[in-house]
């Protein structure tokens, strides 16, 4: 039979040691080869680092994503959310800057979407 129940980040474990005896909680990282960071929220087991000893492993595993925050940042809301904080620091002078740069590329696009009406126009 090979084995199944693997150390690794997410595996859901039984706390078999410790104040926490009997509940469960979830590996969320590995400090080394003999203990882990533990956390279980739903089960009041604190973040703790502990001994791999005190734990069983379970046949559960959770998908917890590391580098969370900075897959985050790339995302469209925290995007917005900082283009908005970039917005409200603004001075008066740099709203100025914004808006006559808004223009000017308004005014290329303008000029652009001119030329291709034209030139479809003489096409018909």
């Amino acid at each position: 039979m090979i084995y199944q129940r693997f150390v690794e980040i997410g595996r859901v474990v039984y706390v078999a040691k410790g104040n926490d005896s009997g509940k469960l909680a979830v590996i969320v990282d590995v400090v080394d080869g003999r203990r882990a960071l533990i956390d279980g929220p739903s089960s009041d087991v604190r973040r703790s680092v502990r001994n791999f000893n005190d734990l069983y492993l379970t046949k559960f595993k959770v998908n917890i994503q590391h580098e969370i925050a900075a897959k985050f940042t790339e995302s469209a809301w925290a995007k917005k959310i900082a283009s908005k904080a970039l917005k409200a620091q603004m001075t008066d002078f740099d709203r100025y800057k914004l808006m006559r740069a808004k223009q000017a590329r308004n005014r290329l696009i303008r000029v652009e979407m001119g030329k291709i009406r034209k030139a479809h126009k003489a096409q018909k």
